[in-house]
């Protein structure tokens, strides 16, 4: 299970849209903030610009919030490039392209098909360390929203703001959390809270 997991390090190339170059990262990069990662299927297809452009919807709130996005799938650096710059849907595209051909990121993170060689679609929040503290996997045919990985960053920011509370279902921003109190949490154990 990747909940609660580092995420080791691999270095990758990809394709950075606002500089408008391909280059080496790694995700440890980014440690010190919160890191949206969405892997999807594969480039110049149906349902994943879609997905891309609802990650470029939400990309200035998450920079706001203190957290960066990255895109990844098994595509090269270079046909993230090209579709980059023939696909209306991803204009406002500025975060990384991640290009995972050998699917070791994708494996990493647990949505690697052996079957087709592609990338399930998954989203994953990490916190500044570099730990899974949120995941949504799904098949190959229903997109995803993104306001959902939006609303669970505020709400593990909210949470590490106010320690001893927990967010209910269907918390939001500017909401009250539930306070727990040391005896229950003594009870169930401190690391679940629920």
């Amino acid at each position: 299970m990747i909940i609660g997991k580092k995420i080791e390090d691999i270095e990758v190339n990809a394709y950075f849209p606002e500089e408008g170059a391909i280059q080496k990262m790694k995700l440890s990069d980014y440690r010190g903030k919160w890191l949206v990662v969405l892997f999807y299927p594969a480039d110049f297809t149906f349902v994943c610009p879609t997905e891309l452009r609802d990650l470029a919807t939400i990309h200035d709130t998450l920079r706001e919030l203190g957290a960066e996005a990255v895109s990844v799938s098994t595509d090269t650096a270079y046909t993230h490039l090209a579709w980059k710059q023939s696909e209306m849907l991803l204009e406002q595209v500025r975060y990384p392209m991640i290009s995972d051909t050998l699917g070791a990121l994708s494996r990493q993170f647990e949505v690697y098909d052996e079957n087709t060689g592609l990338a399930l679609r998954g989203v994953f929040l990490l916190n500044p360390e570099g730990v899974v503290k949120a995941v949504d996997i799904s098949m190959y045919d229903v997109g995803r929203n993104l306001g959902e990985i939006l609303r669970r960053l505020k709400a593990y920011r909210f949470i590490e703001a106010n320690p001893g509370a927990v967010c209910p279902a269907r918390w939001d921003d500017g909401m009250d959390g539930l306070q727990v109190s040391l005896d229950m949490v003594g009870k169930v154990g401190e690391h679940l809270k629920c």
